[in-house]
């Protein structure tokens, strides 16, 4: 059905956690962790974006919690995990790992539905590559394959930067002109600074820029939270280290190893304005693993929060919560 010609659903009412702690998953790395919903439900472990972006209570609100066991997790280094910001043992496959200790210690469960938007889409296909015996299905949305084409796209002249060139303009102005042919060596550099003041310039600047592109339309609410410092260290240190590392990935290895995912269901959520992670992505997702159901939604951006894409995720995890 046509998400214009039904009444779009939207999040489920505000929830507390029931359970909440903190799991240390060793390397010094202790992770902040929330239940919410119904304990004796159907399993689902939700992948917030970045990274580093954190989760928010608004993540747990995407599920039934009549019908869901919810576990909202704040990644390593960032949230109210600690420590803070940190890049020490903070890699893909050390968040792979992290997941399936909370789920033997938290969760306390043989199998899940994996849940991930954006950066989270990326850490759900890594983790499904790798234990496929322990998801049930994958809800996704804003697919990020961490393919070099995609990098290019938004940290050099001539792909999110040919929509937003007044904001890319910004988004280059902390760097002299001679460092700018590698944006995202440039911000490393200022990122792992001893300086503080310079360290707090560039993650603003670094995250004001996706800030800027995350939404179909202007968003200053979305911007304040961008470029609120708390956050904004966080995302800017963590996904820069990602991204200046090719996210631990040998090149093209999300799409290669599709075949792995075969016999999961699926539903990917994709708005069809996505200048941050644009939608071909998702498309060659889709041809690479023939199952899943991709869904464009017309007229969204990015984020979870804009109506289309919040109707299609809550359609997706209605759908099998049974």
């Amino acid at each position: 059905m046509d998400s214009h010609t039904a009444a779009r659903r939207t999040l489920y009412p505000a929830i507390e956690p029931y359970e909440s702690g903190m799991l240390d998953v060793g390397d010094g790395h202790q992770l902040h962790w929330e239940l919410c919903g119904n304990p004796d439900g159907k399993p689902v472990v939700f992948l917030h974006g970045g990274p580093g972006g954190g989760s928010s209570p608004d993540h747990r609100r995407q599920f039934n919690p009549d019908k869901y066991k919810i576990l909202v997790f704040d990644q390593r280094g960032c949230g109210k995990s600690t420590p803070y910001a940190s890049l020490d043992s903070n890699t893909t496959w050390d968040l792979v790992d992290d997941l399936e200790k909370l789920r033997t210690e938290v969760a306390k469960v043989d199998k899940w539905q994996v849940f991930g938007g954006s950066w989270g889409s990326t850490l759900a296909l890594a983790y499904a590559q790798k234990y496929p015996e322990r998801v049930t299905e994958l809800v996704l949305r804003g697919i990020f394959l961490f393919d070099q084409y995609e990098l290019d796209w938004m940290y050099k002249e001539g792909g999110a930067s040919a929509v937003y060139p007044d904001k890319f303009e910004e988004f280059l102005a902390p760097i002299p002109q001679a460092e700018r042919g590698d944006m995202v060596e440039a911000y490393r550099k200022r990122l792992t600074s001893d300086d503080s003041g310079l360290r707090l310039a560039a993650a603003q600047a670094w995250s004001k820029w996706e800030g800027d592109i995350v939404t179909l339309l202007p968003s200053p609410d979305t911007i304040e939270h961008f470029t609120d410092p708390q956050v904004a260290v966080a995302v800017a240190r963590i996904e820069n280290h990602y991204m200046a590392n090719r996210g631990w990935f040998e090149d093209g290895q999300l799409l290669r190893d599709a075949a792995r995912l075969k016999g999961i269901k699926g539903v990917i959520v994709q708005g069809r304005h996505d200048t941050c992670t644009p939608p071909v992505a998702a498309w060659k997702l889709k041809q690479a693993w023939p199952e899943v159901e991709l869904n464009i939604v017309p007229d969204a951006g990015h984020l979870f929060s804009e109506p289309g894409t919040t109707d299609g995720l809550v359609r997706a995890t209605d759908k099998f919560a049974d």
